[in-house]
């Protein structure tokens, strides 16, 4: 979708994603979107609104990724995703519904499910109709990674929905696992964000004045001031080259109240990150919305 790119990527190579965000829980949310959008590999067939465990978050989600693409002119299909955690309502959700159509879809391309906060749609996607599981590959950041693992804090995706986390984990799919200790490395000053990123049209300044006003705002008392990580990116730069990183396969951690991993032998293998090429998922992004912007 970038008309800025003089190249594009052979058939082949593409891949089909689905985007699940909760968009409007803080500031990175929408820089991944955006790369996503901008990445002529990823043939993005819908974004999926994540609820951040708030009264009306799945909606704040769903008008952010409205914004996002009325900023950049595209018209690509997006939905609410379930309105809570998983344990709290028995509702199935236009997300959900859509995640479920595109797994059983005949194609010769795989499907990812890029996922930047709770992993509540994929869940109860699995839940419903199981067969799926076996046709998908999850990307989640999530998680202290590799148990046993203490919690330094709260991880807050897994700990959104720590039902949907270890049905997901224990489900046996084809799940890439981003920890806590990879996706805090994703950092960007702001003030390189001023420099290179609002310049680039409509959604450049909409990626910078709401990286700012969250910056500002009552919430934001964990960051330290004048940068950031765009931790939610590598789900997207993962998807376009699963070798920007280094990973190996682990037994899938259990996920405890407090968000600490535990063993759990019963658990499958999945593929856990150690490491991201922080520069080149940012440069990629970066450079990506300068050419969009310049044509």
């Amino acid at each position: 979708m970038n008309k800025g790119l003089l190249f594009d990527v052979p058939d082949y190579k593409k891949i089909r994603v689905i985007v699940d965000t909760d968009a409007a829980c803080e500031a990175d949310d929408p820089f991944a979107i955006v790369h996503a959008l901008l990445s002529p590999k990823l043939i993005v067939e819908g974004i999926v609104a994540e609820h951040f465990n708030e009264e009306g978050s799945v909606q704040k989600s769903y008008r952010e990724i409205e914004t996002i693409l009325d900023a950049m002119k595209l018209n690509v299909p997006f939905y609410l995703g379930q309105s809570c955690a998983m344990d709290e309502s028995e509702e199935i959700s236009e997300g959900v519904e859509f995640i479920i159509s595109e797994a059983l879809k005949e194609s010769d391309k795989p499907l990812y499910i890029l996922c930047q906060g709770a992993i509540s749609n994929v869940a109860v996607a699995f839940k419903k109709c199981p067969e799926i599981i076996s046709k998908v590959t999850v990307i989640w950041i999530g998680t202290h990674g590799e148990a046993p693992h203490k919690a330094p804090f709260r991880e807050f995706n897994a700990g959104n929905d720590l039902t949907a986390a270890n049905l997901v984990l224990s489900s046996g799919t084809e799940l890439w696992l981003v920890p806590s200790t990879v996706y805090t490395t994703i950092t960007i000053g702001i003030a390189e964000i001023q420099k290179r990123i609002r310049p680039c049209g409509d959604i450049g300044r909409h990626l910078f004045e709401q990286m700012v006003a969250y910056n500002n705002s009552q919430f934001a008392g964990w960051t330290k001031g004048e940068s950031w990580s765009l931790g939610d990116s590598p789900a997207i730069a993962l998807a376009i080259n699963p070798d920007c990183g280094h990973y190996k396969y682990v037994k899938a951690p259990h996920i405890c109240e407090d968000t600490s991993s535990a063993i759990c032998e019963d658990n499958p293998v999945v593929k856990l990150y150690t490491d991201v090429d922080s520069r080149y998922i940012l440069e990629d992004l970066i450079a990506k919305l300068e050419l969009f912007a310049e044509a």
